[in-house]
């Protein structure tokens, strides 16, 4: 699994800084010059994180972080700015950015934060990995099995759910059977466990 910090500031001195001291602390490092730099670079499904300046020139960091949210890329963003106010580091936090540093900012803060978007970018990445697993295993069931699903992980019998679709109990064992063995389980938890992964809930 290779992290990638991405700095995207349009200062050429802060970028170089930035690369250097992240580098010597063992990070993998990509600098960019402008939100469209950036955006022109094939999306990174990897973990890592951002650190954005604010007060880009072209689109500016807060629009970068609408934009990324649109399209789907989760990396963790830490914001960084020259010319910062409250109203403006609480809107970016409200929207899912780890931080917001005034420059110039201590070292050790600034690595604490990077530590800490990693982090959450890994247990992010291990989310989305097992939805993508849990929506294949569920792609493979039969109309009617995933009609069948959403019964069981309520917590019904097979009576009840026979019931409730008029048709015979044996039927719905078969159904079951089928299910479980689609998705390589054993019991009812580990079916709502995969449900759930698929965003599939009671």
């Amino acid at each position: 699994m290779t992290s990638i910090v991405f700095v995207i500031d349009d200062d050429a001195s802060m970028r170089r800084s930035l690369s250097l001291l992240l580098d010597a602390h063992g990070c993998v490092v990509e600098t960019y010059s402008s939100a469209e730099e950036y955006l022109e670079r094939e999306m990174h499904n990897d973990t890592g994180c951002l650190i954005l300046d604010v007060n880009l020139e072209g689109k500016s960091g807060m629009a970068l972080q609408e934009e990324l949210k649109k399209i789907e890329q989760h990396l963790p963003i830490i914001f960084i700015t020259g010319n910062g106010n409250v109203h403006m580091s609480v809107e970016t936090i409200r929207k899912g950015a780890i931080n917001f540093l005034e420059k110039p900012f201590e070292e050790k803060e600034l690595l604490n934060s990077v530590s800490e978007a990693i982090q959450l970018s890994e247990k992010l990445k291990e989310q989305r990995d097992r939805s993508r697993i849990a929506k294949k295993l569920i792609d493979t069931l039969t109309p009617r099995e995933s009609e069948i699903l959403k019964y069981l992980i309520t917590g019904m019998l097979n009576k009840q759910t026979a019931g409730e679709l008029r048709i015979a109990e044996h039927t719905v064992q078969l159904h079951k059977l089928h299910i479980t063995n689609k998705l390589g389980v054993k019991s009812i938890p580990e079916i709502i466990a995969i449900a759930r992964n698929a965003g599939i809930t009671p």
